[in-house]
């Protein structure tokens, strides 16, 4: 029994809103790609890209300097954070967020449940669940 149901998203670190929305515009004006949602403003601002069978999810966030192809994490798709979590602890790998409900304030507000754990290669992996 898998207790994934996809990949939902990968995320991005852009290094301050003007990259960021430079980012969106060659996705979606140049690739054709969906602007979904953003949030918040300044470097704390977000955003998703709907690629046609999954996000691209944004941050202004990033440290400058970081290294070409950087990918921030990797969120798989599924219904049971929980168990997930579980699975992994009983793996012994790093929990960095137990699973918690929030709300992303954008447009239409998201409710979600997510949870972070560390992988064995040292990918940051989020387990996220859209409610």
């Amino acid at each position: 029994m898998s207790l994934i149901t996809g990949l939902h998203h990968a995320a991005l670190r852009c290094c301050g809103k003007a990259e960021m929305d430079s980012v969106i515009a060659f996705y979606c004006e140049v690739l054709g790609m969906k602007h979904l949602r953003t949030w918040g403003e300044g470097d704390q601002a977000g955003s998703m890209l709907d690629t046609g069978h999954g996000i691209i999810e944004l941050f202004a966030d990033a440290e400058p300097g970081r290294r070409p192809g950087q990918v921030d994490h990797i969120a798989l798709a599924t219904d049971k954070v929980d168990e997930c979590v579980a699975a992994c602890t009983k793996e012994g790998l790093p929990v960095t967020m137990m699973p918690t409900d929030i709300v992303v304030p954008s447009e239409n507000p998201y409710a979600l449940r997510i949870a972070f754990v560390q992988g064995k290669a040292g990918e940051i992996i989020e387990f996220f669940h859209e409610r």
